[in-house]
C-alpha cells in the first residue's frame, strides 16, 4: 500500500488527483464539526446519545457529525439507504431492471432516481430528528424565538449538508482515487476510531494497570481481525474456462485458457448493512414518535430484548445476514447470464456441456460460496463486539464495529487497487519487461 501510494506521487496526474481528493475530504471533516445555527448543542448531544444503537452508527459514519450536531449530520446515510432500496426496486419492478441493463445511459438514469430518493429520505430524517428531539434541542434565540422558524431552517440546513455530501462523493468518485462516498464512510470511522482510542489512553492511569492490558489485548485482537478480513475478501474460487480454436480466413482465434474469480465475499458489507438496518428502523421510529425510558414502554422492551447485545438481537442479525447474502449474490451473479456469454464465445467448462449444465454447475458453486461468505459475516458481524464488549474498552466499541471494520478494510483494498491500475495505464515500461 505504502509503495503504490510512493508511486502514485511520482506521477503528475495521479498527484494532483490525490491531493484534491484528500482537499475534499479536508472541507468534509469541516463540515462535521461546523455547528448548525438553531440547534442547541448539549441537548441535541444528549439525544443522540440516547437514541439507541441506529442513531449511534449514524454518529459513527459521520465522524461523530451528528452528535456534535454540524452542518453534514446526516452525511451520506440517506444516500446510502436510497441506493439500497432502489437495488431492491431494481429486483422488483421490471422497468427498472430493464433499465439496469441498458449500460451506461441506464446507469445514470438510476442515479438520478437514486438521488431524488436521498433527497427525499434526507428531508424525512431531518424531520424526524428535529421532531423526535423536541423543541428542547433547538436554539431560538437567533430565529426571533420562532420554534417553528427555527425547526425548519434546521431541517433545511441538515438536508442540504446531506446532499453537498452526495456531491463531494460524486467528485471524489471523478477523480478516480476511489469510491467516493466510500471514501467519506472511512474518513468519518477513523476519525471516530481514533478520538476512541485518545480517550481511552488517556482515561489510563498507573493504579489500575488492567485498563493497560484490556486495551493491549483489545489491539492485538484487532490487528487478527483485519488480517481475517484481508484473507477472506481477497480469498476466490477460479473456475477453469477452456475456449475452443476457431479459424477464420487466414488467423486462429480461441484456443487460450481463462478463469472466473468467484469471490467468497462478493457482496461485501450489504448483507451487514441490510440487516441492522432492517432492525434497528423499528427502534428509530420508537424513538422519534414514541420515545420514553420508562419500564415497559415501546421503546425500553424493544431496546432490552432485540436491541443489540441480546441473545435475540445476534440470532436475528445471523438469520438476516444468511438472507441479505444469497439475496445479494442473485441480483450481483446471474449463473445464466455467464453460461450464455461463454457459449457464444466458443467456450466450456471442463467436464461440463455448455448450456443448462453449465449454469447450474456455477449455480451450485455459487451457494456454497455464498454460504460461507455469510458465515464469515454473521462472525464478523457478532464475535468481534462481544469481544471488546467484555475487554471493557467503552466507546472503542460503537467505533470498531463489524461494518465500520469491513468498509475500512475494503475501502483502503480499493483505493490500492485504483491506484495500481492508472500506474499500469501510465507506466508502459511495466508491458515491455
Amino acid at each position: 500500500m505504502f509503495k503504490t501510494l510512493k508511486e502514485a506521487f511520482k506521477i503528475k496526474e495521479v498527484r494532483r488527483s490525490i491531493l484534491i481528493t484528500l482537499l475534499l475530504l479536508l472541507i468534509y471533516r469541516i463540515g462535521c464539526w461546523l455547528p448548525t445555527p438553531g440547534i442547541a448543542l448539549s441537548n441535541f448531544t444528549s439525544s443522540v446519545t440516547e437514541g439507541g444503537d441506529f442513531l449511534s452508527i449514524i454518529s459513527a459514519v459521520s465522524g461523530n457529525a451528528l452528535t456534535n450536531g454540524a452542518l453534514l449530520a446526516l452525511g451520506v446515510v440517506p444516500y446510502i439507504n436510497a441506493t439500497i432500496i432502489m437495488q431492491l426496486l431494481t429486483v422488483a419492478i421490471p422497468a427498472l431492471e430493464r433499465l439496469s441493463k441498458q449500460g451506461e445511459d441506464g446507469k445514470k438514469k438510476i442515479a438520478k432516481y437514486t438521488k431524488i430518493c436521498a433527497l427525499v429520505l434526507a428531508i424525512a430524517q431531518a424531520v424526524g430528528i428535529v421532531v423526535g428531539f423536541g423543541s428542547s434541542s433547538l436554539d431560538t434565540s437567533i430565529f426571533f424565538g420562532n420554534v417553528w422558524l427555527t425547526g425548519a431552517i434546521v431541517v433545511a440546513i441538515l438536508v442540504a449538508g446531506s446532499m453537498f455530501t452526495v456531491w463531494l462523493g460524486d467528485k471524489i468518485t471523478s477523480l478516480k482515487v476511489g469510491n467516493g462516498l466510500s471514501l467519506l464512510i472511512f474518513v468519518g470511522l477513523l476519525s471516530t476510531a481514533g478520538k476512541a482510542i485518545f480517550d481511552n489512553i488517556a482515561g489510563i492511569s498507573s493504579t489500575n494497570l488492567e485498563n493497560i492490558w484490556n486495551l493491549l489485548i483489545f489491539f492485538a485482537a484487532l490487528i487478527v481481525i483485519f488480517g481475517f478480513i484481508v484473507w477472506i475478501d481477497n480469498a476466490e474460487r477460479r473456475i477453469p474456462v477452456q475456449y475452443a480454436k476457431q479459424i477464420k480466413g487466414r488467423k486462429m482465434y480461441g484456443g487460450q485458457n481463462s478463469n472466473i474469480p468467484m469471490k467468497i465475499n462478493s457482496s461485501g458489507v450489504m448483507p451487514i448493512i441490510f440487516a441492522t438496518a432492517l432492525i434497528s428502523f423499528p427502534q428509530l421510529i420508537m424513538s422519534i414518535f414514541w420515545y420514553s425510558t420508562e419500564e415497559g414502554s415501546a421503546y425500553m422492551w424493544y431496546s432490552t430484548y432485540l436491541g443489540s447485545g441480546s441473545w435475540i438481537y445476534s440470532l436475528l442479525v445471523a438469520v438476516l445476514i444468511l438472507f441479505f447474502s444469497y439475496f445479494y449474490s442473485q441480483i450481483s451473479f446471474n449463473p445464466e447470464d455467464v453460461s450464455r456469454q461463454i457459449q457464444q464465445n466458443g467456450g466450456f467448462i471442463p467436464g461440463y456441456r455448455a448450456g443448462k449444465p453449465t449454469a447450474e454447475y456455477l449455480k451450485k458453486v455459487s451457494n456454497r460460496i455464498t454460504l460461507w461468505g455469510a458465515i464469515f459475516l454473521a462472525l464478523i458481524a457478532l464475535i468481534p463486539t462481544y469481544i471488546f464488549t467484555l475487554l471493557n474498552t467503552g466507546s472503542l466499541v460503537n467505533a470498531f464495529s463489524a461494518t465500520g471494520l469491513l468498509i475500512v478494510v475494503s475501502t483502503a483494498l480499493e483505493v490500492e487497487k485504483q491506484l495500481e491500475s492508472q500506474l499500469l495505464m501510465r507506466n508502459y515500461k511495466g508491458f515491455l519487461k
